[in-house]
């Protein structure tokens, strides 16, 4: 198959966004990253944002949109928005505690992103949903599914699963499992480490079986983009995530 791109999510270089979103999308280009996820847009315009990206030559490999903004009146902007962006992934990053603490908050949440994967669809877009840890431990109420699970037994497989690695090991569940298990779901992957005794480790040096993950993403998955997320940091954020880069490079992705 083909090779795989590999994005950044921008949430790993916030502070720097924040800062200078220029600076940090040209530094992130020269690393050698091809596209970006976004969560947040920094108070810039659909317009503007493409305008940057094309000028570093990056795509948009996503954006963590809350709920609440795909539903409503709030659903025809974020699509124009992300049109304009030129991206197709509009993923859920989490939702409140009460919609996902039991079997029956999870079917409920399926049914919404359910409604608004139909929505998308029409416009040649996606929603899906990533995990924390929470998401992957055993419900309350049944201690043989997950929310993670929950969700993704019950909604259409167009609802993207993006399984977020790192966090995924870290509330004790097998990633590539999960990506077996919900097979062409997979379409972005959000390539984190795990190393249970520091949460700084960045990617290709923690305890994550990274060959295993990625065979089953390029077998099975449907994945379309590797995204790099890294939240905690031994040394500056870009530093970090230039490091994750090489290693991923080393490891001949």
């Amino acid at each position: 198959m083909a090779r795989i791109p590999i994005a950044l999510q921008l949430y790993s270089v916030r502070e720097d966004c924040a800062r200078d979103l220029p600076g940090t999308l040209a530094a992130v280009a020269n690393m050698g990253y091809e596209g970006v996820e976004f969560a947040g847009f920094y108070d810039r315009s659909a317009k503007e944002l493409r305008k940057l990206l094309d000028e570093n030559g990056l795509k948009a490999a996503g954006s963590h949109t809350r709920l609440d903004l795909l539903r409503g009146d709030e659903l025809a902007r974020t699509v124009e928005f992300n049109q304009e962006l030129g991206n197709k992934y509009v993923v859920v990053p989490s939702v409140p505690e009460a919609m996902r603490n039991s079997k029956a908050t999870c079917l409920d949440t399926a049914r919404i992103l359910d409604e608004v994967a139909a929505e998308l669809l029409s416009h040649g877009m996606f929603t899906g949903y990533h995990n924390h840890k929470v998401e992957v431990e055993p419900l309350p109420d049944d201690a043989t599914a997950s929310a993670f699970t929950t969700l993704f037994d019950a909604t259409r497989p167009e609802v993207v699963m993006q399984i977020d690695v790192g966090h995924a090991m870290r509330g004790g569940a097998d990633p590539v499992a999960l990506i077996e298990r919900y097979a062409g779901r997979a379409k972005t992957v959000h390539v984190k480490e795990f190393d249970p005794n520091d949460e700084t480790t960045v990617v290709g040096e923690g305890i994550v079986p990274w060959s295993d993950v990625f065979s089953v993403c390029e077998r099975v998955g449907g994945t379309e983009w590797y995204i790099v997320e890294h939240e905690r940091y031994s040394k500056p954020p870009l530093e970090c995530v230039e490091a994750c880069l090489k290693n991923l490079k080393e490891m001949g992705k």
